[in-house]
């Protein structure tokens, strides 16, 4: 998909007018095919309606749906409500988490929930409140598993859970600090090149009685079909993340159809003294008109944000873009006054020199001259904290507004710089590494970044070596020991999702490639806490506003009403 992609936006600029066929005939045709009517060993596409799946996902939709509403239908009674909502009261005093409270009271109450919320709205806090609530009430024994779809967003939950304050006691935060975050792959016990896919599955379920999942916008329907087959009955299952992201890159967008912001109210301040209110909510019986009522009631939105001013710029620019005002979004960016905000205005069909060019520059090298000063150093904490500080994000991988191209110019900006004489494997000390696959001997999963650093040896001289942070204290690795990594000098935005930079240089796609959506640019500037620097056009700028990507599913459907019963998910 990436390089069909790139080609489009490296050389296409004609629109092709195709002769569409009339969709009555079209659909009439096409339901009358064997590949849907029936062939041996079953059809290979199920249809109904005008919509079409392969029967794969057909499954897992009615599978992913089934089993989400039979859990939202099963409500734990294993809480004293009374302690519950003491735990709420000590937990959150400030007037203004009332969204927070209603969350950790919606899932710690829910066999099913899912906390939603943009950037900086607190959502791994109230993942840390919700842990110490269950540890409170339930046990602190009680089995909780934490995960991410990435290696990098599982390092994040990891090290937001470990260092969450507030007003958490110290026999919450010694229990938050014992919890590993891994991969969901991990969780799953991911088999490759076996049948059976996952050691974790219907007939071997996961251990836990809690599974919390971040950055679920991540989560392909084929993944999340196989996590909710791997649960045992009595497991609550949390699923956290923002639906406004870019999904997974797989089938699929199971988060953004749980989540309609339009069927979800504004958390009151009555909420905070009754409590017994929401747990009649949650008990009541199914509204006639929507099977996924239950489901619906377990569904809470974070609106507050706490990462940056809430009315700071790059705040009001995620909710410009998230709103699709492109006017509002290139207004604000072309606005001066903003400090946080610089935008470079370069036509589509111009190459990025002068100014913005050197804006890029100032940004990537002064950002990695410092990682390199630490790596030298041998201040491995210094290297890694430094290479967190900012991310050259670009849409594309290949073309001039591609991560290859821009990391092949960022090599350039520091050839002179770079300490290689005598190594013939290109590694220097503050080389950002971009891991590519996973590998499960070294602990390092497919996203997870590091730099090189040197170290003293065995033999008391001076040695490279590979340093990663993943939640707790550095994992240094020989440099030998190394699978698939690559040079880090710009990312793709999908790659930067469920990371946080103090920093973020963004170079948009043209206004006419494919990648040029909403959930790109809200994507990419979110990743920012402080600063945004865009290059691009302003065509380009609407574009990505006014194009939201549609995924064509039918789970949000099968939630509020089946399409039609099925009764073999296990396929």
């Amino acid at each position: 998909m990436d390089s069909a992609a790139d080609s489009f936006a490296a050389g296409a600029s004609e629109t092709v007018e195709l002769p569409w066929p009339e969709l009555e005939p079209w659909v009439t045709a096409v339901a009358a095919s064997p590949l849907v009517t029936g062939v041996a060993g079953g059809p290979p596409l199920q249809m109904v309606g005008s919509r079409l799946w392969l029967d794969r996902y057909w499954r897992q939709e009615v599978q992913v749906a089934t089993d989400l509403l039979r859990r939202s239908a099963d409500r734990p009674g294993d809480l004293d409500l009374d302690a519950l909502r003491g735990d709420l009261d000590e937990l959150f005093p400030e007037a203004g988490s009332a969204d927070q409270r209603a969350a950790v009271a919606v899932a710690a109450l829910s066999r099913v929930a899912v906390i939603a919320g943009g950037p900086g709205t607190g959502k791994t806090t109230t993942v840390a409140q919700l842990i110490a609530v269950l540890r409170r009430r339930l046990s602190p024994g009680v089995r909780i598993a934490l995960a991410a779809p990435t290696g990098k967003a599982a390092a994040r939950l990891e090290e937001a859970v470990h260092s969450a304050t507030g007003a958490l006691s110290p026999d919450d935060r010694a229990g938050l600090a014992q919890l590993p975050a891994s991969t969901l792959h991990r969780l799953l016990g991911w088999r490759p090149g076996s049948n059976s896919r996952f050691r974790h599955n219907r007939d071997s379920h996961l251990p836990y009685d809690v599974v919390i999942v971040d950055e679920s916008s991540m989560v392909s329907l084929t993944l999340m079909a196989r996590l909710l087959e791997a649960l045992a009955p009595s497991t609550r299952l949390v699923l956290v993340g923002d639906p406004d992201q870019l999904a997974s890159v797989e089938a699929g967008a199971v988060l953004g159809d749980l989540v309609d912001p339009a069927d979800i109210g504004p958390v009151t301040e009555q909420f905070r003294s009754d409590l017994s209110r929401v747990v009649q909510d949650l008990a009541a019986e199914t509204r006639p008109d929507s099977h996924g009522a239950r489901l619906a009631e377990s569904v809470r939105l974070l609106r507050t944000v706490h990462r940056f001013d809430a009315g700071g710029p790059i705040a009001q620019l995620a909710a410009l873009i998230r709103a699709g005002d492109a006017d509002g979004a290139l207004e604000l960016l072309r606005d001066s006054d903003a400090a946080s905000i610089e935008f470079y205005e370069v036509a589509d069909d111009a190459r990025i020199t002068a100014d913005p060019f050197a804006a890029i520059e100032a940004a990537v090298t002064g950002h990695e001259r410092a990682v390199i000063a630490a790596a030298r150093a041998g201040d491995i904490d210094a290297a890694l904290t430094a290479s967190e500080q900012h991310r050259l994000l670009c849409a594309h991988r290949a073309g001039p507004r591609g991560v290859r191209h821009w990391t092949e110019v960022a090599q350039r900006w520091l050839a002179s710089e770079l300490d290689v004489v005598g190594r013939t494997d290109g590694h220097y000390a503050g080389q950002p590494l971009l891991v590519t696959s996973n590998d499960y001997e070294t602990g390092l999963y497919n996203g997870d970044t590091g730099v090189v650093v040197r170290r003293n040896s065995d033999n008391d001289g001076e040695e490279l070596a590979a340093a990663f942070r993943r939640g707790g204290q550095p994992t240094v690795l020989p440099l030998a020991r190394l699978g698939d990594v690559r040079p880090m000098h710009a990312m793709t935005v999908h790659r930067a999702q469920g990371s946080q930079f103090r920093n973020v240089s963004v170079v948009l796609p043209l206004a006419s490639s494919p990648l040029a959506t909403r959930q790109t640019l809200y994507t990419a500037v979110t990743r920012a806490s402080q600063r945004v620097l865009v290059v691009g056009s302003a065509e380009s700028v609407r574009a990505c506003v006014d194009r939201p990507i549609a995924r064509a599913t039918g789970l949000r459907g099968r939630l509020e009403t089946p399409l039609e019963p099925v009764c073999d998910t296990s396929s």
